[in-house]
């Protein structure tokens, strides 16, 4: 009977703890769905998702598409890796590594006349910024980051991509 209740308040603490922990784990992992405000208003969409892995660092991914034809981008596809030194769960200040694979306009193609109106190309970059956490999940970010081509960069105006922005959206 004495080795019957030790077993069982045994199992009653295992069982109490394993059920603790995994309530824990998924409070800490989190969705981030986000929309950059600054270039909607040059003319383009911006749209982001980052997933967070732990309390200082997050993997994402933006598409770019242009709305407006000012801008000589037709899209972009960027990764990036964010490692982050704020107070909060994957917040405050963060410095990121980031590819991207873009599509320009070629702008001396008149020029020239090399009869290549677009140029596709992949680069790989750096960046910075802030992130800010409301205790209900919206979030406010600006970034700034700066890439070089590796391809298709003949001429300077193609050799660097910028990624900058004004970002708001919903962490779940």
């Amino acid at each position: 009977m004495k080795q019957l209740l030790v077993t069982l308040a045994m199992l009653c603490v295992v069982v109490s703890n394993a059920q603790e922990a995994p309530a824990e784990l998924k409070a800490q992992n989190f969705n981030e769905i986000k929309l950059n405000g600054m270039l909607l208003v040059l003319g383009g969409l911006e749209l982001s998702y980052e997933r967070t892995l732990n309390e200082e660092s997050a993997v994402g991914v933006s598409v770019f598409y242009p709305i407006d034809e000012l801008l000589d981008v037709n899209y972009y596809v960027s990764p990036y890796y964010r490692f982050y030194f704020g107070q909060k769960y994957a917040g405050g200040f963060f410095l990121e590594g980031f590819g991207m694979l873009n599509s320009t306009d070629n702008i001396l193609s008149d020029v020239i006349d090399s009869g290549e109106d677009n140029i596709t190309d992949f680069a790989l970059g750096i960046g910075f910024g802030g992130k800010w956490i409301s205790k209900r999940g919206l979030l406010g970010e600006l970034n700034f980051g700066l890439g070089r081509n590796l391809f298709n960069s003949d001429d300077i105006l193609n050799e660097f991509v910028f990624k900058f922005g004004i970002t708001f959206g919903y962490r779940f």
